[in-house]
């Protein structure tokens, strides 16, 4: 932001220097004004839109990892019915994958962009462990069912948290987006902007706004990776006795 602002400034008065005597900042003709309003409502439409579509692959980023933390926790609930050495080790191994989640995973994604083949392997663990038990009575068989459904629950909101790891945006729509900012913030000069302080406060607002509104599209376009990511939050809210 602060480098879009000393450029226009740079700029201006440069310009404002080398402009020949005869210039007279009054002759800009109407439809470079007019131009260059379109220009504007185009380019903040494009921006919107970009914002928009950042916005709900953070958001379903963050519904992800909560649809695998509440099939997770569910597993662990639901195997109540089972005997205890059944229902410790699928806890135990529930608290294992989940444990590796919230602190190897997660680093990898947000480091390397990706998931872990360990955390793969724990996941496998905990559908070996509840497909494999055979149920010895009729209770334990109405619980069954269920519970495969909640590992399938939970293996398929983590290929999908997989999935929105990287970046949303393809290189050709941040190539407009940077282009449009370029061309927006350079009709300024064709209107041929003069070195008063209120002209000179208002483009550089102008420029850092648009500036922060890039800077923003970017910062959501990695869900897990950067200032204002996706968290682990549910998996620990759910598992409290993992936190730390």
């Amino acid at each position: 932001m602060a480098a879009a602002c000393a450029v226009v400034i740079v700029i201006t008065f440069v310009r404002h220097r080398t402009a020949s005597d005869d210039d007279d900042p009054s002759e800009t003709p109407d439809v470079i004004e007019y131009m260059t309003m379109w220009i504007g409502v185009v380019y903040a439409i494009v921006l919107g839109l970009a914002i928009a579509g950042v916005w709900e692959a953070r958001s379903a980023a963050q519904d992800h990892v909560q649809a695998e933390a509440v099939a997770l926790h569910e597993i662990s609930e639901r195997v109540r019915v089972y005997p205890p050495e059944v229902r410790d080790r699928i806890r135990d191994d529930v608290n294992t994958y989940v444990g590796h989640v919230v602190t190897t995973e997660w680093k990898a994604m947000s480091d390397e962009g990706r998931i872990t083949e360990q955390g793969t392997a724990l996941l496998d663990r905990v559908r070996a462990d509840v497909t494999d038990y055979e149920p010895r009575t009729d209770f334990e068989a109405q619980a069954y069912q269920p519970l495969v459904d909640q590992v399938a629950a939970a293996d398929q909101a983590r290929a999908a948290r997989a999935d929105s790891i990287g970046a949303t945006m393809p290189g050709v729509v941040w190539f407009g987006l940077i282009i449009g900012a370029v061309v927006t913030v350079g009709m300024i000069f064709a209107l041929q902007i003069r070195r008063t302080p209120r002209e000179m406060v208002l483009a550089g607002l102008f420029s850092a706004l648009i500036a922060f509104l890039l800077f923003l599209i970017w910062d959501f376009d990695a869900p897990y990776s950067r200032g204002i990511a996706a968290s682990a939050d549910p998996f620990l809210t759910l598992f409290p006795h993992l936190d730390g």
